[in-house]
């Protein structure tokens, strides 16, 4: 199933997987808008207008920087990124961006968590259906034998005392007697 991908208002989304920190491997992502700075820790790719390349050294002193955020002050912290990395980030800039991290990472989990309770949801729908019709198709199953039941000539040799064809043969023999 894919998402739509709508326009971002100055945001963007990086889904880069907990273990490209720990192995390097970072992953190309798409430019969602026309912003006129780059994402820290992304470049654009010269082949591909609509890509960004991550730059792994800024990636990684930024997961360096979000833990750091937990001692010192934003404006220490990313003043301490600007001069390990060279690329100029502001304490607001690198605030935006932890946080529209947090969320984005909030959104993908509820995403993902509301895909399994859909999943569930269709199969137990599935099995309701599956169940429900079995049970109409046997009640339908019913009602037509009961009609050809109702329909097919009974035969004179059975013993039923509220039919008309016994009542109509005990009148014609009564009256021939």
């Amino acid at each position: 199933m894919t998402l739509p991908v709508r326009r971002s208002a100055g945001k963007w989304i990086l889904p880069q997987p907990k273990s490209a920190y720990e192995t390097g491997e970072f992953l190309p992502i798409p430019k969602l808008s026309n912003f006129v700075d780059l994402p820290f820790g992304y470049k654009q790719n010269p082949d591909n207008p609509l890509q960004l390349d991550p730059i792994p050294v800024e990636l990684e002193a930024l997961q360096k920087a979000k833990k750091y955020l937990r001692q010192y002050s934003s404006r220490l912290v990313a003043a301490w990124l600007t001069k390990v990395t060279g690329r100029s980030i502001t304490h607001y800039g690198l605030l935006r961006r932890i946080k529209s991290e947090q969320k984005d990472q909030s959104t993908a989990t509820s995403l993902w968590s509301w895909a399994a309770r859909y999943k569930k949801a269709i199969q137990l729908a599935e099995r309701y259906e599956k169940r429900k019709g079995k049970r109409s198709f046997e009640r339908a199953q019913k009602l037509i034998e009961a009609a050809e039941r109702v329909s097919t000539p009974r035969d004179k040799g059975d013993n039923d005392r509220g039919s008309s064809e016994s009542s109509g043969n005990r009148t014609e023999s009564a009256v021939a007697a």
